[in-house]
């Protein structure tokens, strides 16, 4: 028993010995993964002090000794466009390793939006998605605001296939897609976005000094005990709100049935129109909860079948019933309603459809220009017109949770900072809706967040492709000011930066939805700028035009451009949109414009002495059609300050 005791200590120690001393990788160097071309690289990770490394890859050998912290680090020449390949780290060995173009992928939701979002244009896309070629991995959305973390929690490298790319950033991959498709060269794309996020969120402790406010706020959220407080406090709040609702809801509190039963007696109900917002009926801008029902004819031809049921997008919450049968929900406003009657659900002739909607602030309801049917193979059903609706319980507004993982320098501890070794070709970023109610910092903001970047990745002044603005909100009838055309003006203000790239946007937003649909044509422009800026491309139209000079003639402003590319254009119209003008008094009025020359000739014959022009100023410039002959958007801008 002795001796049996002292060989099984001996094997435990051994054991524990053996993994005490195992190498660990970083999560990016891992199968699969994508290592920049053409570049020294840098491959890391940790051991027992003074523990001998050796990475053998593509027939060479390199060697290094682990610090007295553990910490190792190897450098690797520059490798041209290839694979995939296997690489040994002492006993680790990865497989299917690529060589190619590295981009970080960053931002907040329109750049994390994947595929799934929008899979409704890209259907075909999707199925016939299939290129090893390309690969993402997702950085695991976290946040620190105590210290720069040295790894990722989780994470690995996928590749472009059917399923995987459900998960892809669309924005992404459609860049990734047409990198490949004209450069021929692997692309991984390190996706690193959080929907909602502010440009502070990402940047280090030490640039958020030259702003003290977001300075002096992430102090306050180094205290774990402050966040604790604040979570909890939330929580309860919020819990607390809905179950009251619960308590207080009609449809839930009636004798005998909820108001999702289809035989519900509804002859006292109201009738609003679907899409719309209960603050234009009876109800007024009340928050709580309001059920609404609709009965629909369904044929025979698709009666029992499984249907899509499109339902739009709903202000905030909603749970949706076909003939009783629950067929899903949503809890936030944003994402598309997209669910899916089951096999059996629908009959032949009179069907019931209700929804339960929970609305915490602001106008609650049915978002306008969105689809409401059911499609079933070749046949849609209409849903859009007359509803039934009745106040289940009135709420005062919930006042929301405190976005903890949005607060300066969080993100770029948990999420940035570990990936600051991976050598990388550049940036593609989209991110500003977050700012929109600062427009004005966002100059300094966001050149500072680059800057910042650039000085921890040690890689100089590498590319930096950002997305200007889409359009968004309702279009106004006049000229008026614009916290969105002010961001986006910063936005153009940041080119001054070396190597820096601009997708304009303003023509492919939607009006209803801060997340558009057409992601595609987003990938394609920043490609544009990727193939000027980052690849060196000399006869290349990468952008539309960018305002230059002008020039004051009587009561006409000249305008000169930049990026005219094979010359200026108005696009699906006869006449220049979205052109205001203004004398010294600064009150702007639309303006009439035409092209002449390769120039823009302003005037409105109101105005004698004109001083200034802005074009496309608006939180959505409806109908702005300036252009040039490559189809590529004029920037917005305004002559003066």
């Amino acid at each position: 028993m002795k001796k049996t005791g002292i060989l099984v200590l001996g094997l435990l120690f051994f054991m524990s010995f053996y993994a005490y001393t195992q190498v660990k990788l970083p999560k990016l160097i891992g199968d699969g993964m994508v290592l920049q071309r053409e570049t020294s690289l840098k491959i890391w990770g940790w051991a027992t002090p003074g523990e001998k490394i050796k990475i053998d890859f593509l027939n060479k050998s390199f060697n290094a000794l682990a610090d007295a912290n553990g910490k190792w680090e190897i450098s690797l020449p520059p490798f041209s466009a290839g694979g995939p390949y296997e690489m040994k780290v002492n006993d680790i060995l990865l497989k299917n390793i690529l060589i190619g173009d590295v981009w970080i992928c960053s931002g907040q939701s329109n750049m994390e939006l994947p595929i799934s979002r929008v899979a409704p244009l890209y259907m075909d896309e999707i199925a016939n998605a299939k290129n090893s070629y390309i690969r993402q991995f997702f950085v695991p959305q976290t946040y620190n605001f105590k210290n720069p973390q040295e790894d990722l929690i989780s994470g690995s490298w996928k590749e472009v296939t059917p399923e995987n790319i459900l998960n892809f950033s669309a924005v992404a991959y459609f860049f990734a897609k047409e990198i490949y498709n004209k450069y021929k060269v692997p692309v991984g794309l390190i996706n690193v976005s959080l929907g909602g996020s502010p440009a502070e969120a990402w940047m280090s402790e030490e640039a958020l000094k030259q702003f003290p406010v977001h300075y002096e706020e992430v102090q306050k959220f180094k205290n774990d005990t402050l966040i604790q407080q604040i979570e909890t406090e939330d929580r309860t709040r919020i819990s607390a709100w809905y179950k009251i609702l619960s308590q207080k809801d009609e449809g839930y509190r009636t004798p005998g049935k909820r108001w999702s039963d289809p035989s519900v007696n509804t002859s006292g109900w109201q009738t609003m129109k679907i899409p719309g917002y209960w603050k234009n009926t009876d109800l007024g801008a009340i928050n709580g909860v309001v059920w609404f029902k609709k009965d629909i004819r369904i044929p025979q031809a698709i009666a029992g079948k499984k249907a899509k049921l499109n339902l739009g997008c709903i202000v905030n919450a909603d749970s949706v019933f076909v003939n009783g049968t629950f067929v899903g929900n949503t809890t936030y406003q944003y994402p598309p309603r997209r669910y899916v009657i089951p096999e059996g659900a629908l009959k032949e002739g009179n069907n019931n459809i209700t929804i339960r909607v929970v609305n915490t602030a602001g106008s609650g309801g049915f978002v306008p220009d969105k689809p409401y049917q059911i499609v079933c193979g070749e046949q849609t059903i209409d849903l859009k017109g007359d509803w039934q609706y009745k106040l289940g319980a009135t709420m005062e507004p919930l006042q929301g949770e405190t976005f903890i993982r949005w607060k300066p320098e969080g993100l770029f501890n948990a999420m940035i900072n570990p990936l600051l070794h991976y050598r990388i070709k550049g940036v593609i970023w989209y991110q500003g809706e977050s700012n929109a109610d600062r427009p004005v910092e966002y100059r300094s903001l966001f050149p500072a967040m680059i800057q910042d970047w650039r000085k921890h990745w040690q890689q100089g002044d590498f590319p930096f492709l950002f997305v200007q603005l889409a359009n968004f909100m309702e279009a106004k009838p006049q000229p008026s000011e614009s916290g969105w055309a002010l961001l986006r003006e910063a936005q153009l203000k940041t080119l001054a930066l070396l190597n820096t790239g601009m997708a304009v946007t303003i023509d492919i937003g939607e009006w209803n939805d801060i997340h558009p649909l057409n992601k595609k044509d987003v990938g394609k422009r920043l490609a544009l700028a990727a193939e000027k800026i980052a690849y060196n491309e000399k006869n290349i139209v990468y952008s539309g035009p960018t305002y230059k000079s002008m020039q004051v003639e009587g009561n006409k402003i000249i305008l000169t451009f930049d990026n005219t590319g094979s010359g200026l254009m108005i696009k699906g119209d006869k006449k220049l949109k979205q052109f205001a003008i203004s004398g010294a008094d600064k009150q702007f009025v639309w303006a009439d414009a035409v092209i002449e020359n390769n120039k823009v000739i302003v005037w409105n014959n109101q105005v004698s002495n004109p001083v200034a022009v802005r074009y496309a100023w608006a939180d959505n410039p409806e109908g702005a059609n300036l252009y040039n002959k490559e189809g590529l958007p004029a920037a917005p801008f305004r002559t003066n300050e």
